[in-house]
């Protein structure tokens, strides 16, 4: 199997995960994290999974300027349902990084290390995704808008002619080139102005 070489391109993000190094499996708990490992998660590449992915990253950095993020320790929340369209895709991409999720994570060794409950969905939110640091409360709020990346003009008909069976060996390689050129375009627009909105949020434990 071979990515296409801007996966490896697309910005990276590092985290430190304690449980990883009480159990050893990272000798510092240091791990680092791809595209192409949101990709191998999905088992695909798309505008969703790159916004997805910068939201993820960009969120991260913000909420840790100057340290590692400590993968386990951060609670998310979306403000649509789980269901909801792309919503879960999406969450896929995010529990992946920050090892947050709803019921189905690791339960804790005495207390500690619970990955449970740090996950939620149908959140009252001025944006897409809320993560907070559970150690100092500090938060913000991520969007996503790929309207600044457009698609080719031959990338709808082409995937239609796909869908229908419509398409030769010929249309159905140059769909996926294009789809992923999409994608790299995506990636590489990281730092466009609306194309991930992120911004401080006020917490009802800061509130008080």
């Amino acid at each position: 199997m071979t990515f296409p070489a801007f996966f490896t391109q697309a910005p990276r993000i590092a985290l430190h995960d304690p449980l990883a190094q009480l159990l050893g499996a990272s000798d510092d708990g240091r791990i680092e994290y791809g595209y192409e490992d949101a990709v191998r998660l999905a088992g695909h590449s798309c505008p969703t999974v790159a916004g997805a992915w910068l939201m993820t990253v960009k969120a991260l950095r913000a909420l840790y300027p100057d340290s590692l993020p400590e993968r386990g320790n951060i609670l998310v929340e979306f403000a649509d349902s789980a269901t909801n369209g792309v919503t879960g895709v999406i969450a896929n991409v995010v529990s992946l990084v920050t090892g947050s999720t709803t019921d189905t994570g690791f339960k804790g060794l005495a207390g500690r290390y619970d990955r449970r409950q740090l996950l939620a969905f149908d959140q009252d939110l001025p944006g897409e995704i809320g993560f907070t640091r559970r150690d100092t409360g500090a938060s913000v709020v991520v969007s996503y808008s790929a309207q600044g990346v457009p698609p080719a003009p031959a990338a709808m008909p082409l995937l239609q002619k796909v869908l229908s069976g419509q398409a030769n060996d010929s249309q159905k390689q140059e769909f996926a080139q294009i789809w992923q050129d999409r994608v790299r375009r995506i990636l590489e627009a990281a730092d466009l102005p609306g194309l991930i909105t992120i911004q401080p949020r006020r917490t009802a434990a800061q509130a008080h």
